[in-house]
């Protein structure tokens, strides 16, 4: 059994991002695993001042939802991030998400496999390209985290659509092998 930590970084109920977190889980849990769903939406995060007290203490001197979530996601095995792709990079909520997991680096993290669900209007995966190369920038600054697998949500627009496509599917499957 995993621990599986997923992101769902979209502030739209019920869309895309959120559908394959949803379908995601769905098939992690029918595996056996346990899974928490993290909805940013829900959690008061403030921007990073890059004071880099965090590197020290392993906490954030701001005042928010962050240091809740330090001990979850770094007791994860696996982190899943789910994202609408904006103009052809991440969401924002999800990037200062990211950025806001700084207190991590350098410590002893589980999560060595990360999965990335990414959702956009347009029709191409290269779309997707730019969100892509953000969360493996990040992957990067962790040693021996590695990009498992990327569902491409696109080609979707209206909030649920992507029901409707095989990427649900495959953020099934991909909860069910994870």
């Amino acid at each position: 059994m995993k621990n599986i930590v997923i992101v769902s970084s979209t502030y739209r109920s019920g869309g895309n991002s959120e559908c394959l977190a949803e379908a995601f889980a769905k098939g992690a849990k029918e595996a056996g695993n346990e899974v928490k769903i993290l909805y940013l939406k829900e959690i008061d995060l403030k921007f990073c001042i890059g004071c880099l007290s965090c590197l020290k203490s392993g906490k954030c001197v701001l005042n928010d939802g962050i240091n809740d979530i330090l001990p979850v996601v770094q007791n994860a095995d696996v982190l899943v991030f789910a994202t609408p792709v904006y103009y052809y990079a991440m969401s924002g909520q999800l990037k200062t998400f990211l950025d806001r997991l700084n207190p991590l680096y350098g410590r002893d993290n589980r999560f060595k496999e990360i999965y990335l669900l990414a959702t956009a209007a347009e029709n191409a995966k290269e779309a997707v390209d730019g969100t892509v190369r953000g969360v493996q920038g990040w992957i990067d600054c962790f040693e021996g985290v590695t990009l498992k697998e990327v569902v491409y949500g696109v080609g979707v627009e209206r909030a649920g659509e992507v029901r409707n496509t095989p990427a649900l599917m495959q953020a099934y499957r991909a909860g069910l092998t994870v």
